[in-house]
């Protein structure tokens, strides 16, 4: 890409191996959800040291899924961040519960236990908490807090493969936790997602639903020399991957080390570059875990001169696809009638942050061209 192209917010990392992968599934015959996909779960959850892998078709499935197995239905609240790629609240709506909007922390846009008791009910039955962007939750305070109360807590790691949580992988331990492979997160298949966890029983549940609610997956009954005949034990969903997804994601998950390397090399670099810009204020670690910087993203300070959407029309101008923040879902016509608590600080940061390019190609010289940006309309 040369100096006047216009420079992305984000760019998978696919290469010939993912191609030949996917050819040979089809080449295979075998492309629906198969021997792929199996091993594609093992190896995803030992990445995380779960027990359990059960991969689906996205993670907005994934979620579903998990509202589901945890028994959230009709009239329960479940707690979520309103600070979420909307689908987290979605899929609460999905099993007809009520989705209950809690603040976040400044810093890293994610749930805490005061947010979260903030907003506790009697008809509060789970927590949904997100790793957002790729930052880690401080998770060990909102299971102490869930357990306490005998609630589900569903962690919504969709951006986190690849982050670490008190030197262990997001999602280690978890009662639940969904994941993301769109082509906007470290490693994709496309569309798709997974569910980790290390509960066998809801496991072999979760596997089930995923598939109509059959006794029998498709692959058992392939690999089985007789007649089978399988029952549908209950109201299940179609939410598989294809064979074709999972080798594309068997290739991709071998590239995650690399992939959080560079990433977090390119915002040592971001950091270094904007470190004396005053006015804006650039995502980080916490001081209990690493992200994997799924997403780059500066917050403008009250002080900063202008305006955050201006910032991203100067941005456009200039060949730089940026993105505002992480939306908050409370904002959108979907929830306009939808009442919650007060949350300053969610609509601080969605108002007022926006996301810059980052991805593994991304060169010091595109860098060079954001800041350059960013320095003329804030320094």
């Amino acid at each position: 890409m040369s100096g006047d192209e216009r420079i992305p917010v984000m760019v998978p990392l696919l290469g010939r191996e993912e191609a030949d992968a996917a050819a040979e599934a089809v080449l295979s015959g075998w492309v629906a959800q198969g021997p792929r996909v199996a091993r594609f779960e093992r190896e995803f959850a030992a990445s995380i040291g779960a027990a359990h892998g059960v991969a689906t078709s996205s993670c907005t499935s994934a979620l579903h899924l998990a509202l589901v197995a945890c028994g959230i239905g009709a009239s329960d609240e479940v707690i979520v961040p309103s600070l979420s790629f909307i689908a987290t609240a979605n899929a609460v709506r999905y099993v007809g519960a009520v989705p209950v909007f809690a603040d976040v922390d400044e810093h890293t846009a994610n749930l805490t236990p005061d947010s979260v008791a903030a907003v506790l009910t009697p008809r509060t039955r789970a927590v949904l908490a997100v790793h957002q962007g790729g930052v880690p939750a401080d998770v060990a305070g909102l299971r102490a807090l869930c357990s306490m109360l005998g609630l589900a807590l569903i962690e919504d790691a969709a951006c986190a493969a690849g982050s670490t949580y008190r030197g262990a992988p997001v999602g280690r331990g978890a009662q639940v936790a969904a994941w993301s492979f769109h082509p906007r997160k470290l490693i994709t298949t496309g569309e798709g997602g997974m569910l980790t966890l290390d509960d066998e029983d809801r496991a072999v549940r979760l596997r089930r639903l995923r598939e109509h609610g059959m006794s029998v997956s498709a692959a058992d009954r392939h690999a089985t020399a007789g007649p089978v005949f399988e029952s549908y034990l209950e109201t299940g969903f179609n939410y598989r991957m294809t064979d074709i997804q999972a080798a594309v994601g068997l290739v991709q998950l071998g590239r995650l080390g690399a992939l959080v390397r560079r990433r977090r090399e390119l915002a040592a670099r971001y950091h270094d570059l904007l470190a004396d810009l005053p006015g804006l204020r650039a995502v980080r670690d916490p001081d209990y875990g690493q992200t994997n910087y799924q997403s780059f993203w500066v917050l403008l300070e009250e002080s900063a001169p202008g305006r955050r959407d201006d910032l991203l029309t100067r941005l456009a101008e200039a060949g730089i696809s940026a993105r505002r923040g992480i939306m908050a879902a409370h904002l959108e016509p979907a929830y306009a009638e939808h009442g919650h608590a007060p949350l300053p600080v969610t609509e601080r940061l969605t108002r007022d942050s926006l996301i810059l390019p980052l991805f593994h190609g991304l060169t010091e010289a595109q860098q060079d061209r954001v800041v350059a940006v960013l320095r003329k309309a804030v320094g």
